[in-house]
């Protein structure tokens, strides 16, 4: 009898941890807001709102987790967050309207996408200089970088390109040509493959990291949804490579996919204007940032399904977790 009440309050245990991402705490960007709601992993409990620059967009954690760096888009300039105080403390170089950035696996240098100058920018976060800008398509957006830090990817929403970078000389290497308007990009955890997410074209484009090449197109059909609707941007890849996350936007749906046969599985309904993704501590949960509904959805990984919204600023975009 005891061992099974026992059992019984470990398996309620282990459900609250899923869905409470044992104690990580969550960022979001509002771009509307002009501020970053900060959110306890544990009670999913909003702690505080912090004002920052003007259209903050994408954000990600420096590699030690005491600083979150802020595209602060309309302020042309990326902000620094110091994470105990929750006061930033510093600006980047960033070039005009930063959108988009990816850190390098080392934590420095940061790469920049700049929508309105057709350059990704790339940045010393502990000099605060520019070691170089490199030339992609128009309108640069998603940027995805390889486990080992050697290839950057960017994508260029009008060009409808995917920019392989050499990160040691700054030159492109190769073009991948896309479906319409990609705004993410996404390496699996072992480098073999790339995801672009093509808002307009509503596909995701599975390349072949070495040979450069699209193996796959993924599609989405939701009951009732346009097809125009399903427009594909954030993506999220679990790290042994069996599921995948993609946000569809104005659909309000997360598509989760079999990473190993391309196949969508599910549609998890979620908030309206679904925009990025975030897993928590151990990929037990994954944040969605819903930009219309002004909240985030909680995602159980291995239950696939919603659990929670949490309500945080205008517009929520961006989403990074702290472990």
């Amino acid at each position: 009898m005891l061992q099974r009440l026992l059992a019984g309050s470990l398996g309620l245990c282990l459900s609250l941890g899923s869905a409470g991402a044992f104690a990580s705490t969550i960022y979001v960007s509002n771009e509307k807001g002009n501020s970053i709601t900060v959110i306890d992993g544990e009670t999913l409990k909003v702690t505080a709102t912090v004002p920052v620059g003007q259209r903050p967009r994408g954000i990600t954690l420096s590699h030690d987790q005491k600083q979150l760096y802020i595209c602060t888009s309309d302020d042309n300039h990326i902000e620094v967050l110091d994470l105990d105080s929750l006061k930033v403390v510093g600006t980047l170089p960033s070039g005009p309207d930063p959108e988009l950035f990816v850190l390098a696996p080392s934590g420095n240098p940061l790469y920049v996408a700049n929508e309105n100058d057709n350059l990704v920018t790339v940045v010393d976060v502990h000099t605060g200089s520019v070691r170089a800008e490199v030339p992609v398509g128009v309108e640069p957006e998603g940027m995805g970088i390889s486990p080992d830090g050697k290839v950057l990817v960017n994508t260029s929403e009008t060009t409808s390109m995917a920019h392989f970078i050499d990160t040691q000389t700054h030159q492109i290497m190769a073009n991948v040509l896309v479906d319409a308007r990609p705004r993410f990009a996404e390496f699996t955890s072992d480098g073999k493959q790339v995801w672009v997410s093509a808002e307009v074209g509503g596909t995701v484009s599975v390349i072949d990291a070495a040979a450069r090449k699209i193996v796959h197109k993924i599609t989405f059909a939701v009951p009732g949804i346009r097809p125009e609707a399903l427009q594909p941007v954030g993506i999220s890849i679990t790290k042994d490579r069996k599921l995948a996350f993609v946000a569809l936007g104005p659909a309000n749906r997360v598509a989760v996919i079999d990473a190993q046969t391309f196949e969508v599985l599910k549609y998890l309904l979620v908030g309206q204007r679904v925009w990025h993704l975030a897993f928590g501590p151990g990929e037990k949960v994954i944040y969605s940032t819903n930009g219309v509904s002004n909240d985030i959805s909680v995602i159980d990984v291995a239950e696939q399904r919603v659990v929670k919204s949490v309500t945080v600023g205008a517009l929520p975009w961006g989403v990074a977790v702290r472990d």
